[in-house]
């Protein structure tokens, strides 16, 4: 295997703090994500990549030229800069525990922080692994720096190595992706991609062309405000609607802390307001589109008998669509998927297919025209304090890619 820095890029770019807010109203929505993003146009201007840029909406492009003469598409390699806000990214110091044994991982900062192979099973197939952790206090920010790292590998190799055959490659690194907007600004003239790859799941050999349909849902209850001192006969308190209807949500099914594999589920994920307002918002997600509108309805109903036994309480709604399955579209471009899995199988890599029980830039880029399957990074446990990622992970992902450039390449027409 090619020596690689996927490692050394990884463990500079995780430092970097990039977390993204989900009530902030600009574009992107930290400006610290263009902290990262600015140090990645200054090492792709380096290796000679001259169109790398950063735009105003914290994206950045950049274009690996074509080294073959034939029609081959454009491909698109994405990945995200910023983390997500579950947990800190501020400060993170990065560990590599080399050579992984099995023994429980003890982060230092944080003791009670402890990585296991019986809590996290996929590291029982990295033994021999090189790990590398956060240090107890923060998340990791593999998710996605690790793809970010694979991406910017890739650039560097085929930058420094033209007798490879390859059509032209198009580089995209998006903010924002954590709270939903990762694509929101994105321009895909200047992008002039025909199918892209996003860099953002997990095991090896993961191959993802299916994730949930995704809603976002509020629900408004409408009080009637008194003064509490003489409240007696008028008040009724939309703070206590709202905490009665989030009580009467389904418990043993419908929710995520119930549900895996392809079911769905309703989530609140926050509560806010007043006396005479509050809001419930909501996330709805289900691999089988027409379904979140049955759930959408769900809610609507039982919000409306909770303010049924209050007169002069009343409800309204608001759902936004958030993004798609991407099957949808990519039934109908099998080559994407079929290309990444079969240079898989010549890295010797077993693809495992499975789908994505969230959502990913790549959906909400399929249906905007760039087919858009997910590859794996070796990113785990994300959004966690013991997130971890394997570096042979990351090096056998960045050789899939280097395969999959030229499979295009020899599948296209002279």
């Amino acid at each position: 295997m090619v020596r690689t820095q996927v490692k050394e890029r990884l463990l500079r770019y995780v430092q970097i703090d990039t977390q993204s807010d989900p009530l902030s109203t600009t574009q992107p929505s930290t400006e610290k994500q263009k902290d990262l993003s600015r140090l990645l146009v200054q090492e792709l201007q380096d290796m000679g990549i001259k169109d790398a840029h950063l735009d105003d909406y914290g994206y950045v492009y950049a274009t690996i030229p074509a080294t073959s003469t034939r029609k081959v598409p454009v491909i698109c390699f994405c990945s995200h800069v910023d983390t997500a806000p579950d947990c800190s990214g501020t400060g993170v110091q990065p560990i590599v525990h080399a050579a992984f044994t099995g023994e429980p991982i003890v982060l230092p900062q944080d003791t009670s922080q402890v990585i296991t192979i019986e809590e996290h099973p996929y590291l029982k197939e990295k033994i021999g692994d090189d790990i590398i952790t956060a240090s107890g206090t923060t998340l990791l920010g593999a998710d996605d720096k690790a793809g970010v790292a694979i991406i910017m590998e890739l650039a560097a190799y085929l930058s420094s190595n033209p007798q490879i055959q390859h059509g032209a490659i198009k580089i995209l690194f998006t903010p924002d992706e954590e709270i939903g907007r990762g694509v929101d600004k994105v321009d895909l003239k200047i992008l002039g991609a025909d199918i892209a790859y996003t860099m953002d799941a997990g095991e090896l050999g993961s191959l993802e062309d299916e994730n949930f349909s995704a809603d976002g849902m509020t629900i408004y209850f409408h009080g009637i405000a008194a003064h509490p001192g003489s409240a007696k006969g008028k008040l009724i308190n939309a703070i206590k609607l709202a905490g009665e209807f989030v009580a009467s949500l389904p418990k043993e099914k419908l929710a995520p802390e119930v549900t895996e594999g392809r079911a769905g589920f309703v989530h609140p994920v926050r509560i806010t307001g007043s006396a005479e307002l509050a809001q419930v918002d909501f996330i709805i997600r289900d691999f089988d589109t027409p379904k979140l509108g049955e759930y959408e309805f769900l809610l609507q109903h039982l919000a409306d008998e909770i303010v049924l036994n209050y007169p002069g309480a009343r409800t309204t709604y608001e759902v936004k669509e958030q993004y798609r399955n991407m099957k949808e579209v990519l039934q109908h471009h099998p080559k994407v998927t079929a290309l990444a899995e079969q240079a898989m199988l010549n890295c010797g890599i077993r693809p495992r297919k499975f789908p994505i029980r969230g959502g990913t830039d790549g959906a909400r880029l399929s249906f905007m025209g760039l087919p858009c399957p997910n590859l794996f990074t070796g990113e785990m446990s994300l959004h966690s304090k013991q997130e971890y990622v394997s570096v042979q992970d990351m090096e056998k992902s960045f050789a899939v890619l280097v395969e999959l450039v030229q499979l295009w390449e020899k599948n296209a027409a002279e």
